[in-house]
């Protein structure tokens, strides 16, 4: 009986595996579980952790290069992708007054350690000058938000604004010179122009 099982057998893989179909014979599963394993701890670590950081520093500098070039093929992911590229080309064609505020910022602290030698009025005004400019800063960035919703909304569709508006919001508070990734549209030029929903 078992000269006939294994007759059988061999002749059932015979049937699933005909001459010139395949050449090996199936590993066993050890053999594969054995060919899988990898060391969890690499056999010198410092040499790994010398590669892992060159690999690190690599990738950083391509980054950094498409930040300044405008790749988008190389582009970090939290600066990826065609809703980003709009975002930063609107925020970029446009005046905003949030780019200016925190250089103000720092001259009003200037101000105000030589104006306590000036007299309070001196004072009051400077700060005052700051408040209002505060505000404008505050309602520009609305009329900002709205407009960069409505459009994101028109050419993307609804979802494209979660998260991202905000994104919008933190470039538009940074001077031009100083935004990663570098601006391709200069101030007053036109973004790209979004496509009509289709119907």
């Amino acid at each position: 009986m078992f000269g006939r099982s294994k007759d059988e057998t061999t002749a059932r893989a015979v049937e699933e595996y005909p001459a010139g179909k395949k050449d090996h014979p199936t590993p066993r599963r050890k053999e594969s579980e054995a060919a899988n394993k990898r060391p969890l701890v690499p056999d010198d670590r410092r040499q790994a952790a010398k590669d892992a950081r060159a690999k690190d520093k690599t990738k950083r500098d391509v980054e950094y290069k498409a930040m300044l070039t405008g790749d988008e093929k190389h582009m970090p992911a939290r600066d990826a992708g065609p809703i980003k590229r709009f975002i930063r080309d609107y925020v970029d064609s446009r005046f905003n007054l949030g780019a200016f505020f925190l250089p103000l910022a720092v001259v009003f602290l200037i101000f105000a350690f030589v104006m306590q030698y000036l007299g309070s009025a001196a004072f009051l005004m400077v700060t005052v000058v700051l408040y209002v400019y505060l505000i404008a800063v505050i309602i520009d960035s609305v009329v900002m938000w709205f407009g960069l919703k409505r459009t994101l909304t028109a050419k993307f569709g609804p979802s494209s604004t979660r998260g991202n508006l905000m994104y919008g919001v933190l470039r538009a508070t940074q001077l031009p010179r100083t935004r990663l990734p570098r601006p391709q549209v200069k101030r007053g030029g036109v973004p790209v122009q979004p496509k009509e929903p289709k119907a």
